[in-house]
């Protein structure tokens, strides 16, 4: 599903641009320049390509969509998933925690289970399982760093699109009339750089980073849990404790 704050956000910092020139008298004409679109975009992707390895760019394209998409897991969804399974454990052992294994919807919060299972010592699986999430944290991490690289090479971009439309507007001082719609054309390519750094690419690095974040604080969440799971805590005391990784006060309580 489409996230509409986002996407209205997008939308709401072009129009707001767009708006900002109409009402000034201007028209969408005026700043619907090819060259300096070529300038600014071909500058900034080649500029990017140089900075990251294939692999991270493609990551962070293959990423991009998550920047637009409402994420469905709930935290306190597997909040309950752990406590019926600690209540099982506690009851009726750690073996019985197979039978279970089915109804467990989380496959990271699966597969730790798997490791209790199979008698894996509680350092050993912290141990697991905190590499994972600094792993993860740092893959997802570098698919925001190409797009915040990007918002700090197109603005640059933009200058020197803008100094290549002076140089040509230079050659037309023999026609006077022409000057005018000259600069106002080279210094479209500013416009092109700081808006795309500062309504597309810096705020696309920012949600990344962001889900990134999140992403670590449900894996801390089903860290804590397994752990808890194999040290025998009192499940409703275990899931209390979870209720920290909640973000929404609500649901804390």
């Amino acid at each position: 599903m489409i996230d509409l704050i986002a996407l209205f956000g997008t939308l709401i910092g072009i129009s707001a641009i767009l708006g900002g020139q109409w009402l000034e008298g201007g028209h969408i004409g005026q700043i619907a320049q090819l060259a300096a679109a070529v300038i600014v975009l071909g500058g900034t992707v080649g500029a990017v390509l140089v900075s990251f390895p294939g692999k991270e760019i493609a990551l962070a394209l293959k990423m991009l969509p998550q920047v637009y998409r409402t994420r469905f897991d709930d935290p306190s969804a597997l909040i309950g998933d752990i406590v019926r399974i600690a209540t099982v454990a506690r009851k009726e052992g750690v073996l019985a925690i197979e039978m279970q294994m089915e109804s467990v919807r989380d496959p990271m919060f699966r597969r730790c289970l798997q490791y209790v299972i199979d008698g894996f010592e509680p350092a050993t699986v912290r141990e697991i399982l905190e590499f994972e999430i600094d792993a993860s944290r740092q893959r997802e991490e570098s698919a925001a760093r190409v797009f915040e690289a990007a918002g700090g090479y197109a603005p640059t971009i933009g200058i020197l699109g803008a100094v290549l439309g002076l140089i040509h507007v230079m050659s037309m001082l023999n026609e006077p009339s022409k000057i005018g719609d000259g600069i106002a054309v080279a210094f479209v390519a500013t416009v092109y750089g700081v808006a795309l750094a500062n309504l597309v690419f810096l705020p696309w690095g920012s949600k990344l980073k962001r889900l990134a974040d999140e992403n670590a604080r449900i894996k801390e969440l089903v860290v804590h849990g397994v752990l808890g799971i194999q040290e025998g805590l009192n499940p409703n005391f275990l899931g209390e404790k979870l209720k920290a990784f909640l973000q929404d006060p609500e649901k804390q309580k």
